[in-house]
């Protein structure tokens, strides 16, 4: 009983809060977790800075390690990404919910993978050029959850997440 108490509270805490969404102008947001991808699993960090009521833009630094057998060896690879973003939030167009945010946009980043010497295909670095589509959910008005989806960086395939306004 003291259970369902203490959820039943938690739910009507977390959906009587007023939260505000997207960004407000002039607005920081730190956004950290997951990526998606193939080999490893990216860990990325990032802010977002308000400039418009709907329009956002911002800089992530992402970091990912993996391992592979190649040639009757064992080799860790490890990949660095620098990333800016513009999103445009659609919250008042589509006159959205207060605690959700629903955003697209673009990135321009840069990264640069590091293998063993040994390794056919070692080193490299390129610029990405991508898109993203994504959405949050806030809790309150200050932490948020987020899902994106997008290519051309560094986490391509898509990111999980938290976010926290200051």
């Amino acid at each position: 009983m003291k259970k369902f108490v203490f959820l039943a509270a938690a739910f009507f805490i977390f959906n009587t809060v007023n939260a505000q969404c997207p960004i407000n102008k002039g607005q920081a947001q730190l956004n950290a977790g997951f990526g998606l991808y193939s080999s490893g699993i990216p860990v990325y960090i990032g802010m977002d800075y308000g400039v418009h009521k709907d329009i956002t833009i911002g800089g992530e630094v992402s970091f990912r390690t993996y391992n592979n057998n190649w040639n009757n060896g064992n080799y860790r690879h490890t990949g660095l990404g620098i990333l800016f973003n513009g999103n445009y939030h659609f919250n008042h167009v589509l006159e959205i919910p207060l605690n959700w945010d629903f955003y697209a946009g673009a990135n321009l980043g840069f990264f640069f993978w590091n293998s063993p010497d040994d390794y056919e295909g070692d080193d490299f670095s390129d610029v990405g050029i991508g898109l993203q589509v994504g959405g949050r959910y806030y809790f309150n008005e200050k932490l948020g959850i987020n899902l994106e989806f997008g290519g051309g960086n560094a986490l391509s395939g898509g990111k999980i997440g938290v976010s926290v306004k200051f």
